[in-house]
């Protein structure tokens, strides 16, 4: 089915944070959707590229030798294997872009893994 996805819209269907849910798929992989604020965990993914484009709001990417600042309409593509801490003072909203595959954690599992993410409801 070929339909529109509006952004902010989905953003106001999401209450929680690091719980990305899938708002399309392109190819191989999903693009995800999802609300965070806080530190996550320290995780590198072994066999995939991760792009981070910040919606709404500023996204630090840590890196054990510096930090990236994201801001609104900026993104960053981590390549796979590097290990990074994302980190949101306030609330971020994160459009990611990621191979099926990708946890969320990478090669981390925890409390904050999430297998297989929700999808969003089709409007």
């Amino acid at each position: 089915m070929i339909s529109k996805v509006n952004i902010q819209e989905k953003f106001s269907q999401i209450n929680d944070y690091w719980n990305p849910r899938i708002s399309g798929e392109l190819n191989d992989s999903y693009m995800k959707m999802v609300k965070i604020k806080g530190e996550f965990i320290w995780h590198h993914h072994d066999d995939e590229d991760e792009m981070f484009f910040v919606w709404k709001g500023n996204l630090v990417i840590r890196f054990r030798d510096r930090e990236i600042a994201l801001h609104e309409g900026e993104f960053l593509v981590i390549p796979k294997g590097i290990e990074h801490q994302p980190v949101a003072e306030e609330e971020v909203h994160l459009l990611l872009i990621e191979p099926k595959t990708t946890l969320n954690t990478g090669n981390v599992v925890n409390e904050r893994t999430v297998s297989l993410p929700e999808r969003m409801d089709e409007r």
